[in-house]
């Protein structure tokens, strides 16, 4: 499944020079990541409660253009579990008016109880890689 989720840059998401300060991409990501898997059935929060977490094991990113203060963004996201364990979130931010693709980010999350002890993905209906 591929969702888009919009963005837009406020002030407070600058440096300044009005450019985006890079690790609030990974802000936008997550809030991407937390809508798609919302998308899904229960919420992040609900999972919570049901007593599991889904921390981040990796994240590889790659910067290639910059964002500024106003733009109006879209954050591409595409999830597939690849184990039993692990889900892969292949995501990308664009800026529609210019059609450019800013940052391509491969997020791993694993699933665990609340101590950190590793446990199965519950069914969010997130396809197998194949």
């Amino acid at each position: 499944m591929d969702t888009k989720f919009p963005v837009r840059v406020y002030y407070e998401d600058t440096d300044s020079m009005g450019v985006v300060y890079h690790a609030n991409y990974l802000r936008f990501l997550e809030r991407a990541r937390t809508e798609l898997l919302g998308s899904f059935g229960p919420s992040v929060q609900d999972w919570t409660q049901r007593g599991l977490i889904f921390p981040i094991y990796s994240i590889n990113i790659t910067f290639k253009a910059p964002a500024r203060l106003c733009d109006d963004l879209l954050v591409y996201t595409q999830a597939k579990r690849t184990s039993p364990y692990r889900i892969s979130f292949d995501q990308r931010i664009e800026r529609p008016a210019d059609g450019k693709v800013l940052v391509e980010a491969k997020v791993d999350a694993v699933c665990t109880d609340l101590q950190g002890s590793l446990r199965e993905f519950p069914d969010l209906g997130v396809p197998a890689q194949t």
